[in-house]
């Protein structure tokens, strides 16, 4: 699509804030031979895997889902059905037979899988994909990268040196709003940037709740994986039935609450247009409330101030629009999905989010980017972008080092919420300076056997 003609969608107001690919499969095993396809293992299959990984990544005829994994096995075999249904549906034949692995390791240890999909809760992040990445296996992981700094590190280095393709699921990067935004404020559309105000939500507090017997189809000590020991109530992990939005992203011990949630969203799209994917704040300061009682823990309304070695400032709360505004010397940008959302039960406002991309000045949108300019990675489709780079052994729109810098930002916000004072951050050392108590909180006690401190490599 011509910037021109979504610049006119989006200012209308239209649903127009997420393209559909433009490969689709016409068969499951198109004109190719079956040993010519992606064979593709998923580890995790929850919400995020059924409503958006599995589905976004089938539909192409270079993928073929033959394997699944999970701790619960009611969604294991749920998933299965799903993939042999779309197979079946798709071909008019039943023989897609997808293999299951209660434990991902013996689905890594298999040869004939080329890649695999991580759509785990955030505390399972980091670990199956270095796991992964030492395998030989391609990677697409869902955010936040890891759960905490140190894991990231670790994740990225092993990533890299084992060159793998890694793709973060930081889809905002496949949809031309906000590649069309970065581009205008890193070409000076709206004169020097000099401000940048993300909007994002704060989650309620979460009730009472009493230990439950643990379902017998739910291995739930793998579960808890690297963080302690628990006990185990429905709302605090996930729906034993149905796909509802789980209660583990409310509780810290698996996560940071929407900081990290949709925040890697957001501060990985604004470092687009800001200039800074390999790199971070120099300074960190935030106030944030936190519930004082109940299961759910994670942070409620928050500001976050960055303040950046290139002169710009990042202002993040719930307070500001859901979205990214670039704020310059001449003008400003704002710029959100819209009206997309990556399942049905995303915790967002469609008659709030209905414009995709807004401007000052409506000409800003219409500029165009010359030869010359700073023109920025298109990509129209995340999953199909990952499986053209497994391909071509190009790097993908979102790669790993990118992704963890994006999500450091997160856990160093995180980590200023709880300290609530001016944070000091050196983004090539990734530490805190002059800060024991900063630096403590870089990394979490892993509960052994579980976490990235036991992986070998």
């Amino acid at each position: 699509m011509r910037r021109r003609a979504f610049v006119h969608k989006a200012i209308a107001g239209t649903a127009g804030a997420y393209l559909v690919p433009t490969i689709v499969p016409a068969t499951v095993f198109g004109k190719d031979a079956p040993g010519n396809k992606i064979h593709i293992g998923q580890i995790g299959c929850g919400r995020i895997a059924r409503g958006h990984d599995i589905i976004d990544t089938i539909k192409y005829d270079d993928a073929r889902l033959v394997a699944v994994s999970d701790v619960d096995r009611n969604r294991m075999a749920d998933g299965k059905k799903l993939i042999e249904g779309y197979y079946a549906e798709k071909t008019g034949k039943d023989y897609m037979k997808v293999k299951m692995y209660e434990d991902y390791h013996e689905m890594l240890a298999n040869p004939e899988i080329d890649a695999v999909i991580i759509s785990t809760p955030d505390h399972w992040h980091a670990q199956p994909a270095m796991e992964a990445a030492l395998a030989g296996k391609d990677i697409y992981l869902q955010k936040p990268t890891s759960l905490t700094v140190t894991e990231g590190r670790q994740l990225s280095d092993i990533v890299q040196r084992q060159d793998v393709i890694l793709q973060l699921g930081t889809q905002q990067r496949s949809s031309p709003q906000f590649r069309i935004a970065a581009e205008l404020a890193r070409n000076g559309r709206i004169g020097r940037l000099h401000t940048v105000k993300i909007g994002l939500p704060g989650d309620p507090s979460g009730p009472e709740t009493e230990e439950m017997p643990v379902p017998d189809a739910l291995n739930y000590d793998m579960w808890l994986g690297s963080t302690p020991y628990v006990p185990y109530t429905e709302i605090g992990v996930h729906p034993r039935q149905g796909y509802d939005r789980p209660g583990w992203l409310r509780r810290e011990q698996f996560g940071a609450g929407m900081i990290t949630g949709w925040g890697q969203h957001h501060f990985d799209a604004a470092a687009w247009g800001m200039d800074t994917e390999y790199t971070g704040p120099q300074y960190i300061q935030a106030v944030a409330q936190f519930p004082v009682s109940g299961l759910w823990d994670v942070h409620g309304d928050f500001m976050v101030k960055a303040e950046y070695g290139n002169g710009i400032t990042m202002y993040t709360s719930g307070g500001f629009p859901n979205g990214i505004r670039y704020e310059g010397s001449d003008g400003w940008i704002f710029v959100s999905r819209g009206q997309y959302t990556a399942t049905a039960s995303d915790p967002v406002s469609r008659e709030a989010s209905s414009r995709a991309l807004d401007a000052s000045d409506p000409a800003i949108l219409g500029s165009e980017i010359k030869e010359g300019e700073i023109h920025l990675y298109e990509s129209d489709d995340q999953h199909g972008n990952w499986l053209a780079c497994i391909r071509s052994r190009k790097q993908p729109i979102s790669p790993v080092e990118i992704g963890h810098r994006a999500c450091t930002v997160c856990l160093v916000s995180h980590i200023a919420m709880k300290l609530e004072r001016k944070l000091e951050w050196d983004p090539e050392a990734e530490r805190f300076l002059n800060d024991d108590e900063a630096n403590a909180l870089l990394s979490r006690p892993q509960r052994h056997p579980y976490g990235t401190n036991y992986v070998k490599y």
